[in-house]
């Protein structure tokens, strides 16, 4: 019995030792195909937008003037409002790119793509929708959405990434949540007023590619705090290592190294019972 449980051991550690590759294969690869992208967008949004849906009309519009500004668009590659990104850039003329994600139900990838790469992985993902991106478009969606949107929103506001423009678009629809974040994350001090300046709502397809346009030859947002402000302007010095400076070297997968975390020498709370030993 106990050679028959170390055997399966063995099995199960050599499993997650190949998973390692599977996983630096999905890095690799995406490396590869999209290292020769110059300048793009990520158009983020619901698979389950129809076609005759406003947005879905509004995304693909979007993505023809992109196209138009010399943008190449990225989208997850899905339905919906993917589809309508791609189809865009698609009879636009432009590179078409859709990371499809491989889901337990099947996931049914759209027609307009002319560069197509597939994930396992979530995560591996969504560092080639961060680390090929000039800018980001949210249109209305759902849970993945939201997810896309607030990982951005986090490399931003703690300087990892350039702070790019983000754009949110149809007001009506994330004016609400940018309602619910002033009246419940500035006021409690969660996030800081300035951090809701780090994406910006927008209602018809050339104001979204007028706005982002003139964000991407000049960002918008800089952090109001004097410390990060001069944590930003911190230029790395050749004699620092890599994992030093505020500003750090790219890491090349799309984000900034940064300082080591310190021990603090503030004063904690004091606890309600004694530690145990």
């Amino acid at each position: 019995m106990k050679k028959k449980k170390d055997e399966m051991l063995v099995r199960d550690q050599a499993a997650e030792s190949w998973r390692v590759f599977r996983i630096m294969s999905e890095f690799v690869e995406g490396f590869e195909v999209l290292d020769r992208l110059s300048k793009a967008v990520s158009i983020f949004g619901s698979a389950r937008t129809h076609p005759d849906d406003p947005m879905y009309k509004a995304a693909e519009t979007t993505a023809r003037l992109l196209v138009r500004s010399k943008f190449a668009v990225i989208t997850g590659g899905g339905p919906g409002i993917m589809e309508a990104g791609n189809k865009g850039a698609f009879e636009a003329g432009g590179t078409s790119i859709g990371l499809n994600i491989s889901l337990p139900h099947e996931q049914e990838s759209n027609r307009y793509q002319t560069v197509s790469l597939d994930f396992h992985y979530f995560y591996a993902r969504k560092v080639m929708f961060v680390k090929y991106a000039s800018a980001f478009i949210c249109f209305p969606g759902g849970y993945g959405t939201l997810d896309e949107l607030f990982e951005t929103l986090t490399l931003v506001e703690t300087l990892k990434i350039e702070p790019f423009p983000i754009l949110l678009y149809n007001s009506s629809y994330w004016g609400g949540l940018r309602d619910w974040m002033n009246d419940k994350l500035v006021k409690s001090r969660c996030i800081d007023r300035e951090d809701l300046d780090i994406f910006r709502l927008v209602d018809t397809p050339q104001e979204a590619v007028k706005v982002l346009t003139q964000g991407v030859k000049k960002h918008w947002w800089k952090p109001a705090d004097k410390v990060l402000k001069d944590a930003l302007g911190t230029a790395v010095h050749a004699s620092r290592a890599p994992i030093e400076g505020a500003r750090g070297a790219d890491t090349g997968e799309g984000t900034r190294y940064g300082q080591r975390p310190i021990r603090t020498l503030k004063a904690h709370a004091k606890p309600s019972r004694k530690p145990e030993q």
